[in-house]
């Protein structure tokens, strides 16, 4: 069980990846007070909690309700995981992220401050995204009881409140790793993301064709 839950808190950090949202989270706070940033930075860190605990919960009754069975459903959520560790690899970012230079943030500049921009785009999709999501509904569905249930919800708060740890500390990490040691450090989750992406793949094909693997 604890290997497993290390394997959940892996794949939330390198999919959530809060490093990637550090840009837009300065440009969205920009003028913003250090009370004003604490209050976006925690409103983005618990929309990402409750992401996790819902779909934790409810995850597996969705794709019942939608006739998907897990093993297709696993699959299908390897691949695209796969294919976003490809993209960080290739320094591309995460495909169904948003490009930050897409989001008009000067309206930010001349507006008072406001938690609103802390869910949408900040939280979703910016840090926890389709990828984020479909990890979460794999991985629920692979437990039973409420223990192990707990474990994931446990592990999403871990993640919760690392990603408001490095929102509070933006600033300093922009300045202290740069453009260059983002891009380093988004290549190296990718590489952790593609390892995570394959035991997913492997798990689906297990699921489908238990006497074949």
């Amino acid at each position: 069980m604890d290997t497993e839950i290390i394997k959940i808190i892996l794949a939330f950090m390198v999919l959530i990846n809060p490093f990637g949202a550090l840009a837009l989270f300065l440009d969205l706070t920009r003028g913003y007070s250090m009370i004003d940033r604490r209050k976006v930075a925690r409103v983005a860190c618990l929309t990402i909690f409750i992401t996790i605990s819902f779909f934790t919960m409810a995850g597996e009754s969705l794709l019942k309700i939608l006739g998907i069975s897990i093993g297709s459903f696993q699959m299908a959520g390897g691949i695209l995981v796969f294919l976003i560790a490809i993209n960080m690899m290739n320094g591309d970012g995460n495909p169904v992220k948003p490009d930050q230079e897409n989001f008009d943030v000067d309206h930010v500049q001349h507006t008072p401050p406001t938690t609103a921009s802390a869910v949408v785009p900040l939280a979703i999709p910016m840090m926890i995204g389709p990828g984020g999501i479909s990890t979460v509904i794999i991985y629920s569905s692979q437990i039973s009881g409420a223990l192990r249930v707990s474990a994931v919800i446990i592990a999403g708060l871990f993640i919760s409140i690392f990603c408001y740890l490095a929102l509070m500390a933006a600033g300093r990490i922009s300045r202290v790793l740069g453009d260059t040691g983002l891009n380093i450090m988004s290549r190296i989750m990718g590489m952790l993301l593609a390892a995570v992406a394959i035991e997913i793949i492997v798990s689906g094909l297990r699921t489908l064709f238990p006497h074949l693997i």
